[in-house]
């Protein structure tokens, strides 16, 4: 019998807001609205973020299928699945909180977002969906938990979109409140660019080891459940 989904919903929120929570998510598409063209280069970054994190989902939703089957009752390695990845984010987290003197400056790559033209902007926005591990991280562990969840097939792709829409939310946020409002954000945009590039290394450390704690408990309940 196909499983409620109502509980995978619920787990994939803490996985969807690493992404969406972290400063290398939100700042990127702060800098693409002081491009030339912000709203056409804003709204096609956006497009393309959202189209990366979707693929990256359904292929590693697909080998989930693969390797257990949709639709079938959750198996045994899914609970080590999520045991592996909680102790993963725990452990990264507590990396970038040790090196997090090193990573008080703004990447080199990050300066040049805001010189893209919409065309380029999709596509570096697709890219660092790929090129960042923490987002492939995360979206092969969203893919594979909604895989082995016990869903039928067209829940499957319902839960998926419920994780990008929550993954992408803070990228979207910036870009169609500026398509909306134009340069009377520039200011709010600017102290929150600002505030990120002095924080981020901190706050990707808390947010990895706070939703790795979540997700590590979730799998050890479901071992012992």
């Amino acid at each position: 019998m196909p499983g409620s989904w109502g509980p995978i919903l619920t787990e994939l929120i803490p996985l969807a807001l690493v992404i969406a929570l972290s400063p290398l998510s939100i700042i990127p598409a702060v800098l693409v609205l002081h491009s030339p063209r912000p709203r056409p280069t804003g709204l096609a970054f956006l497009v393309g973020w959202l189209v990366g994190l979707a693929a990256l989902t359904a292929i590693f939703l697909q080998l989930s299928d693969l390797v257990g089957g949709i639709g079938t009752q959750p198996p045994s390695w899914a609970s080590w699945l999520r045991i592996v990845v909680g102790v993963g984010l725990i452990g990264f987290g507590g990396y970038r909180w040790v090196t997090r003197k090193k990573s008080e400056h703004m990447p080199g790559w990050m300066t040049r977002m805001s010189t893209l033209t919409p065309a380029k902007a999709g596509a570096t926005a697709a890219a660092l969906t790929v090129l960042n591990p923490k987002v492939l991280f995360i979206c092969a562990a969203a893919g594979l938990a909604i895989g082995s969840a016990g869903l039928d097939s067209p829940t499957v792709w319902g839960a998926m979109i419920w994780f990008v829409a929550i993954a992408g939310l803070t990228v979207a946020l910036p870009v169609l409140g500026y398509a909306v409002s134009g340069e009377r954000l520039d200011p709010t945009l600017n102290r929150l660019k600002a505030w990120m590039e002095r924080q981020h290394a901190v706050l990707v450390a808390a947010i990895l080891v706070a939703i790795g704690l979540l997700v590590l408990y979730k799998g050890i309940h479901a071992l012992i459940g």
